[in-house]
């Protein structure tokens, strides 16, 4: 009989490709065979999308070659089932893959069906080849002094529209939001970044919902009307629901409701990571980012090596340390905060943000390769005494 533990991760994003490297090399003496599993043979950076809808190019990536020398095999294609009992996952509606464990890195994407005229007129930031033409026609459209819309003031949209700005000064720039922008930081470091959005010109419309999308207009509540060459929009968020047409416990969302060790509460043989996790802390649930992110897919791949060698994990720990915002290429503002996310007095401005947000926000390929290698960590902080409690799952 084979001693072979066989694990699956689906999904190779940011969180999947560390959980699938850290894995490889945690558990090979112990069994572990890891399988990546991933629709694109290309890894796309995420935290930069925005960057490539302004008209930059980012370095092309390909998974096989971030892999090599890892032991983890790659399976390019999508998921379009999962079998809990039968411990298996069916590839492309064709090839079936069975595991012992399965760590479950789907993510999530923007949510274009909110709002009609979304799916059809505005650009997302989910595909890089839509961001890439994006960018080629923002160039186009500067040219003829046009406008663009930015629709949602999280962090991508505040993103998106300050490097959209920098890098088309000619382009009327109008961020539409429901709050005010860094609504979630301190006053100081809020107040610095209206600034840099100001100094570059982006109109912010605050306090407003966008009711529909058309082809070169975005209307307002209350029939107002946008003009708008090209709407980016960056509002709302969704997860794949293969986890819920698997019969994998999920909550309202979608996402895989986990125990304090991150596993599926109906499915103990199944984790689940980064956005597609409902993951609670003592001071509450933890939001998407990739700052949560990283710290689950490294807890993961530890607490399935120390699984196979007899042992347990104590229980996931992480709390926020800081919000980190890129306002165009030459500026940035950091928020420290809680663990729980609130902000701290203190902030980062400027050239000394820059530095920082490119060491901590930067290319995660580093990481990735360091750790065929060595335990790198990818937590900053897990919490103090705000996690010392393990939260309880709740559906």
């Amino acid at each position: 009989m084979s001693s072979e533990h066989r694990i699956i991760v689906l999904g190779a994003g940011y969180t999947g490709m560390l959980a699938a490297v850290r894995l490889a090399r945690r558990t090979r003496r112990v069994g572990g065979r890891v399988v990546l599993v991933n629709p694109s043979g290309r890894f796309t950076e995420r935290l930069r999308m925005h960057q490539v809808a302004a008209g930059q190019e980012l370095a092309d990536h390909r998974i096989p070659e971030l892999l090599a020398g890892s032991g983890v095999e790659f399976v390019q294609g999508w998921a379009t089932a999962i079998d809990p009992e039968a411990r298996t996952v069916t590839v492309d509606a064709g090839r079936v893959l069975s595991y012992d464990t399965l760590v479950y890195a789907l993510g999530s994407s923007t949510d274009t069906s909110l709002v009609p005229g979304v799916d059809e007129y505005a650009v997302t930031l989910n595909d890089p080849r839509a961001a890439r033409e994006f960018g080629a026609r923002l160039a186009v459209l500067a040219g003829a002094g046009g406008a663009v819309t930015v629709c949602g003031g999280g962090l991508t949209g505040i993103e998106a529209a300050a490097e959209i700005a920098e890098a088309h000064p000619g382009l009327e720039v109008t961020l539409v939001c429901r709050d005010v922008p860094g609504a979630m930081m301190g006053e100081a470091a809020r107040a610095y970044l209206h600034r840099a959005l100001d100094r570059l010109g982006v109109t912010v419309r605050a306090g407003v919902t966008v009711t529909k999308v058309l082809t070169d207009t975005v209307e307002l509540a209350g029939g107002e009307l946008l003009p708008s060459g090209l709407t980016l929009w960056t509002a709302g968020v969704r997860v794949p629901q293969l986890a819920v047409e698997s019969g994998i416990a999920t909550d309202a969302r979608g996402l895989v409701v986990v125990d304090a060790g991150l596993r599926s509460v109906s499915h103990p043989e199944i984790y689940a990571i980064g956005d597609a996790a409902a993951v609670r802390q003592a001071w509450g649930p933890v939001h998407g980012t990739c700052q949560s992110g990283m710290p689950t897919a490294q807890y993961v791949a530890d607490a399935v090596a120390l699984r196979l060698r007899g042992k347990q994990a104590k229980p996931f720990r992480f709390g926020y340390f800081h919000q980190p915002v890129s306002i165009g290429r030459r500026d940035a503002v950091i928020q420290f905060t809680h663990a729980d996310d609130s902000p701290r007095r203190w902030y980062l401005k400027g050239a000394w943000a820059i530095r920082y947000k490119e060491a901590v926000s930067g290319s995660p390929v580093k990481l990735y390769r360091l750790s065929k290698r060595m335990n790198v960590s990818a937590t900053l902080s897990r919490g103090g005494r705000a996690t010392r409690t393990p939260a309880a799952p709740t559906h």
